[in-house]
């Protein structure tokens, strides 16, 4: 379903929700029932979260601008082990 605007001369604008691709040029007024003619508005799209939005405009500028590894990573440091004796019967990951 889609909303679709419509602007009465008398009353002023209105929604009217009708499918996709069924709106009229004119439909009548929710109040007056005076005729209205149907208004191109800019479609309802959802805004893009700002972590979505940084992860596809990485994603696109590694196509043009790829990150160059230039050395080996560090390797990671180990945790150190316990003193606690009994964390050595623990399973290891």
């Amino acid at each position: 379903m889609a909303t679709y605007q419509y602007r009465c001369a008398g009353c002023g604008p209105f929604d009217v929700i009708r499918p996709i691709g069924r709106a009229l040029t004119e439909e009548p007024c929710a109040t007056c029932a005076g005729p209205a003619r149907r208004v191109f508005t800019a479609p309802m799209l959802a805004r893009t979260s700002a972590p979505l939005a940084r992860a596809l405009h990485a994603q696109e500028a590694s196509a043009h601008d790829p990150r160059v590894v230039t050395d080996i990573p560090p390797t990671r440091r180990r945790p150190t082990p316990s003193a606690d004796p009994r964390q050595a019967g623990l399973p290891k990951r």
